[in-house]
């Protein structure tokens, strides 16, 4: 069966700031000093599997032209633009519509276009054996990463170790971000796996489940997909999708489907959710500092510094995130790395939208 993928690129990055911004999220930055974006080493991950004619990219209409700088050899009517953001069932279903548009069937890959990857090759392997479980009927999958440490920042699905198809699991449930405790009796039981938002299903399954369980936004990508090829196609979509609700497939679907399945990945995933990220994909030196840009350090030590064309000079400074841009600079603790989003917040409170 023909394999496609969609990948979602519509974020904004917030904990990246003030590197990440509107007008350039996270998603189209370089973040591992190997040159290329993450959105470009996404489609380069996947080019083994899907070729580049039957990769869609989900993305905001403001970062159409990103998208196309950035990834010059896809053909632009794979370049899906949401006319507002309303998460990632509402994406899912879009990127599904185009594709039956194009192929009766296939099997659809949905990827964040923000994660990276160590080990490619044990990466695609999962994604073949995804497709395979897909395939074989009306299967949903999943692809859950083995947990290196209790961690509360992620989402889990607990899996049931006798009850296998292939090298997949059937899902028991989805659970949300538990707190610590529950995090180490997750990681103690080997049953439970990181939810990376990544799956594998037939376009015809996941609309199949979308008009059962998400009957309303089925409606609307069908009045969409209507409209396809006339005049009033752009009109259609943007008066339809302004009217979905904001809908996560996770909670949409997945929590409510039968014919769940897991596939448990260790081939080096990192989401990348915030500065401290940099650290897992670059290499620190002596004193185990990252540094970029124009920077001099005397006594410096465990610190993330990224800076441009202006001299940063640090002295004296222990477990600090500095990144400084052309016209905002951020000091904050690691400790406090989650909470650079609050000035984001704080930002659009006050109105100084120059600065987002």
């Amino acid at each position: 069966m023909k394999k496609t993928a969609l990948i979602m690129a519509g974020g904004k990055g917030e904990r990246f700031w003030p590197r990440s911004r509107k007008n350039m999220p996270k998603q189209f930055l370089c973040l591992t000093g190997d040159g290329k974006t993450m959105i470009q080493q996404t489609v380069e991950r996947i080019l083994p599997v899907v070729s580049m004619e039957d990769i869609y990219i989900a993305t905001n209409k403001d970062y159409k032209e990103l998208v196309r700088q950035q990834l010059p050899e896809l053909p632009e009517e794979n370049i899906l633009c949401e006319p507002v953001g309303r998460n990632t069932a509402p994406c899912i279903g879009l990127g599904a519509i185009h594709i039956q548009k194009k192929y009766e069937d296939a099997i659809m890959y949905v990827l964040p276009s923000d994660h990276l990857i160590k080990y490619k090759g044990m990466y695609v392997n999962i994604l073949e054996d995804a497709a395979k479980v897909a395939e074989d009927g009306e299967n949903l999958v999943t692809i859950g990463i083995t947990p290196t440490a209790p961690e509360v920042g992620y989402g889990y699905i607990k899996f049931a170790p006798d009850k296998s198809l292939g090298r997949a699991f059937e899902v028991e449930r989805f659970v949300e971000k538990p707190d610590l405790a529950t995090a180490k009796k997750y990681v103690e039981s080997e049953e439970y796996l990181w939810n990376s938002g990544m799956f594998a299903w037939k376009v015809s399954t996941i609309l199949h489940s979308m008009e059962e369980h998400l009957p309303a936004i089925y409606a609307g990508l069908m009045r969409i997909k209507e409209s396809f090829g006339t005049e009033d196609e752009k009109d259609v979509l943007n008066g339809v999708f302004e009217n979905f609700p904001s809908e996560s497939i996770d909670y949409g679907v997945m929590e409510k489907e039968e014919g769940i399945f897991v596939i448990p990945g260790t081939f080096g995933w990192d989401d990348v959710g915030s500065w401290l990220a940099v650290e897992r994909l670059r290499p620190v030196n002596d004193s185990g500092n990252i540094v970029d840009g124009n920077a001099m350090t005397v006594d410096v030590k465990n610190c993330i510094i990224s800076g441009q064309e202006k001299l940063i000079a640090a002295v004296g400074l222990r477990d600090l995130i500095i990144v400084d841009t052309e016209d905002a600079t951020l000091i904050c603790a690691k400790e406090s790395a989650a909470d650079i989003k609050k000035i984001v917040e704080n930002l659009k409170i006050c109105n100084r939208d120059k600065y987002l």
